[in-house]
């Protein structure tokens, strides 16, 4: 229901697409795939607080877990704070995280 509600068009609900999410994960806390649409939401929805309390929740999680993020999860996360793979060419083609990327400072 959230991936359907959340893109721009004539079914573009951001609450209906919370609701949906919040229920899942009241079921299934650890849920990765609900807590990435719920990046994907508040991402949308331009609320960057709401995206920063979503990356920490599922974090918290899988510390609690003791449990790596999936792949797809860290890759959303590093879209959503530091822009989009296709505006990040480096990114893509090196096997160094962005954080790692040099400044090109001596």
């Amino acid at each position: 229901m959230a991936t359907y509600r959340i893109p721009a068009g004539p079914h573009h609900d951001f609450d209906t697409a919370r609701r949906a999410v919040t229920t899942g994960l009241d079921v299934d806390p650890a849920a990765e795939l609900l807590h990435r649409d719920w990046i994907r939401l508040e991402a949308a929805h331009g609320n960057r607080h709401g995206l920063h309390t979503t990356i920490t929740r599922v974090q918290q999680v899988n510390r609690d877990l003791d449990c790596s993020l999936e792949m797809e999860t860290t890759q959303l996360i590093d879209e959503r704070l530091n822009g989009s793979a296709q505006a990040r060419p480096y990114a893509r083609c090196c096997s160094r995280s962005v954080r790692e990327r040099p400044t090109g400072r001596r």
